[in-house]
């Protein structure tokens, strides 16, 4: 049994010498020999049965003895190694002072949310509040009530992502207008910003877009308050010197209604490839507040009028950077995007 003790005493030697290099490899170590289920000691002492009444005092006293100096033994091999972790730790984590210091790339705004922040201070500065729109809206606030026949083409399924017969994705920002119009008494002044979805994929259109729709409704509104307040706005955004012009269009929420272009700023009008040579961009859509809408909103349409338009942020941030397509803002590539900081 002497020889026994002797072997598991030389066993813990060995393991602390071969195989103790981490404070977890010595706590396995420790579990083997002296765990008191398993371990080789706590075994020793199942085995008191089987030693002769007038050995087993002298039997558990060597056992003790072995067990004492094993819990020593695995004590300060812990000590050692925390000491040994602690000093690892410590030059893993050392700081040069005389180095250089790492240089810290600053982020910027995308340059769709530079846009919309842009345009947002334009307007805010004329006294819009800024109500935003709605993701998913039903079929009556995106259609019904902006005055749109039950059988025009922007109903269609291949134009329109539809939730059910009634709910679908907001194919624009006008339906703002509504729930502003029916909340709210004139004098109104809103900006509505927001994702709207088309059915729509190419070179410079995309599923999923932003649009900042604009709204004003008061007494004696007219084209000419649309158009001075247009003229600002491009001459902020595109600089100095820049103005508008009105086409007639049809959109079935004004009347009338108008296509707004705006003098080429890269060229200043006299015709260059942007523009196409003809001096303008077609910038947004706009016009007066149809009748019909007012009065589906309960507001006095012989006492009040009201100018409504449509800015698509990615078209005004593809003419400022000269971005010729639409999928370099939506693919986070940042030789793209880092060019781009007005902040």
């Amino acid at each position: 049994m002497n020889e026994r003790l002797a072997n598991i005493k030389q066993a813990i030697l060995d393991g602390i010498e071969k195989h103790a290099e981490s404070r977890a490899a010595a706590f396995e170590l420790r579990k083997q020999f002296l765990d008191s289920k398993t371990g080789e000691i706590g075994q020793l002492m199942k085995e008191m049965r089987n030693i002769a009444p007038e050995e087993r005092a002298n039997f558990g006293k060597s056992v003790n003895e072995l067990k004492e100096w094993a819990q020593k033994c695995f004590s300060e091999l812990d000590e050692k190694l925390k000491e040994k972790e602690l000093q690892m730790r410590y030059e893993s984590e050392r700081i040069d002072v005389t180095m250089p210091a790492e240089k810290v790339q600053t982020g910027n705004l995308h340059p769709i949310t530079q846009m919309r922040n842009q345009i947002i201070d334009v307007f805010a500065g004329m006294g819009f509040e800024v109500f935003e729109n709605k993701e998913i809206e039903n079929d009556y606030y995106n259609f019904t009530a902006l005055n749109t026949p039950k059988d025009h083409p922007a109903r269609d399924m291949q134009d329109t992502f539809y939730l059910s017969p009634e709910f679908l994705l907001a194919t624009q920002t006008s339906a703002a207008q509504i729930h502003t119009m029916e909340s709210k008494k004139p004098p109104i002044k809103i900006l509505s910003p927001g994702k709207v979805f088309r059915s729509d994929d190419d070179a410079t259109h995309s599923p999923m877009f932003h649009q900042m729709e604009g709204l004003v409704v008061d007494k004696k509104i007219t084209l000419c308050d649309l158009k001075g307040m247009l003229d600002m706005f491009v001459q902020k955004i595109y600089g100095d010197g820049t103005t508008t012009r009105l086409r007639p269009s049809y959109f079935p929420f004004t009347e009338p209604s108008v296509e707004v272009d705006v003098s080429c700023f890269e060229c200043g009008g006299k015709g260059c490839k942007l523009c196409k040579g003809t001096g303008w961009i077609e910038i947004l859509g706009a016009g007066i507040v149809n009748k019909k809408v007012l009065e589906n909103c309960g507001i006095d349409s012989e006492e009040y009028s009201g100018l409504a338009f449509g800015i698509g942020l990615e078209r005004a941030t593809m003419l400022k950077y000269g971005i010729n397509n639409i999928k370099l803002l939506f693919e986070s590539d940042l030789r793209v995007l880092k060019q781009i900081n007005d902040n």
